[in-house]
């Protein structure tokens, strides 16, 4: 937005008012185009009239004025008579300086306004491609709503997403496995596996043997071996599977009679870390 020009001539009889702005020389006493206008009564508007003429530490006056150089065309209110006063819009503020030279940017467009949409007229004549003009960056430009709504769908949406394939790969990692968890939802495979009745029988018979399970002394035919004619020095083996789960290869052993090369099998462990139960 330009300017309009204006001559610098001595009026008769005005008040020596200045414009307030830093950089702007515009004076009461020196132009014929120029009006110049008091801060607002409103704290808020007048804190940001503050801020866009960048002026820190600023005290007002009945005195300090803003010349109608810096507002736009339309926040000025033409007086309706030749000797009449100018008068600013409500909530007009003062835009225009001489760091950004007298102009306001444009406007950025909508996230709804630069998604590319299917065209429904027919295929033609490529139209020219006009160039690509790089604006500077304004650093105090605010993002727009809509763009913050719609990155945060997308990232809620990419959040389920990780969750559903995580669950996915979860389910099947225990179906692959020979573990409690996998005939956790079928009483009869937990009534052929372990002679318990249901799932919740074992659970509750697991919860009070659970306390113990760190005292329990795990024995296995290479340990016995080696052992042999001596006193057992109660030293826990190293565990390849979870309490629970070594609970459940003992009940397998107890219920079906399992050699100890088919349980390794089926727990895919050595059969080297299978407790023996005959000890």
């Amino acid at each position: 937005m330009s300017l309009r020009p204006f001559k610098k001539q001595r009026c008769i009889g005005s008040t020596a008012e200045h414009c307030c702005v830093p950089l702007c020389e515009a004076s009461a006493k020196y132009n014929t185009v120029l009006s110049f206008h008091t801060f607002p009564v409103d704290k808020d508007l007048c804190k940001t009239w503050i801020v866009n003429i960048r002026r820190d530490s600023f005290t007002i006056t009945n005195h300090t004025r803003v010349c109608s150089r810096h507002f736009l065309q339309e926040d000025l209110i033409e007086p309706p008579k030749t000797n009449g006063r100018r008068t600013l819009r409500k909530g007009a503020v003062p835009v225009l300086f001489q760091w950004n030279n007298y102009s306001v940017p444009v406007s950025r467009p909508s996230v709804w306004q630069r998604r590319k949409r299917p065209s429904d007229e027919p295929l033609g004549e490529e139209e020219p491609v006009e160039e690509n003009h790089l604006f500077e960056h304004d650093y105090c430009a605010v993002p727009d709503p809509a763009a913050l709504d719609l990155a945060l769908q997308q990232t809620d949406e990419l959040r389920e997403e990780v969750e559903r394939l995580r669950s996915q790969i979860e389910d099947l990692s225990v179906r692959q496995r020979f573990c409690l968890r996998r005939f956790a939802s079928s009483d009869e495979d937990i009534r052929f596996y372990t002679r318990f009745a249901t799932y919740n029988h074992l659970m509750a018979f697991w919860s009070l043997i659970e306390p113990s399970t760190g005292k329990m002394l795990r024995i296995t035919r290479a340990r016995a071996a080696s052992k042999k004619n001596q006193d057992i020095i109660p030293c826990p083996a190293t565990k390849s599977l979870q309490p629970i789960d070594e609970f459940f290869l003992f009940m397998n052993y107890l219920s079906l009679g399992l050699k100890q090369r088919d349980l390794a099998h089926r727990f895919n462990i050595s059969q080297s870390t299978i407790p023996d139960a005959s000890l």
